[in-house]
């Protein structure tokens, strides 16, 4: 499947970004990552703040490829899209951050403390070297979108 595929199938709908849009996730992927990197909140917290700057990230990549996901699993489409934009070499993180989703899910709305200490710096630590790699993308595939 492809981009295209999964827009026909009503997964995705087609959007235009741009630089201040970017610029903003950005922003908010900057915020998330120093709240995960505090050590005044909860574990759960931290992965939560962790987590969703990895997603924003994603939503770089979804956007800058002219989509955005529907309502309805966005997160699992946001996340899901990032092998079908870079490749098969990304299944791994985009299943990786899927599991960290339904972590976040459980921690959140069904038990609280589900997150150990090491799931929280091992996904702050992936989220960080995940900006690197989005940045350096972008800067080669959508110079007119990057900050």
């Amino acid at each position: 499947m492809n981009l295209k595929d999964w827009e026909s199938s009503g997964w995705l709908k087609p959007h235009k970004t741009s630089p201040k849009e970017i610029s903003g996730l950005f922003k908010v992927v900057d915020r998330e990552l120093s709240d995960a990197g505090q050590l005044v909140i909860s574990i759960d917290g931290r992965f939560a703040h962790a987590y969703q700057a990895a997603l924003q990230l994603c939503a770089v990549f979804l956007y800058s490829s002219g989509y955005k996901a529907s309502r309805n699993s966005n997160h699992y489409r946001t996340i899901m899209a990032m092998p079908l934009i870079l490749g098969a070499s990304r299944d791994a993180d985009a299943k990786y951050l899927d599991t960290c989703r339904n972590k976040r899910n459980d921690a959140e709305y069904r038990m609280a403390g589900a997150i150990s200490k090491s799931d929280a710096e091992e996904l702050l630590e992936f989220a960080i070297d995940f900006r690197k790699d989005v940045i350096k993308w972008l800067t080669e595939n959508h110079p007119e979108l990057s900050r």
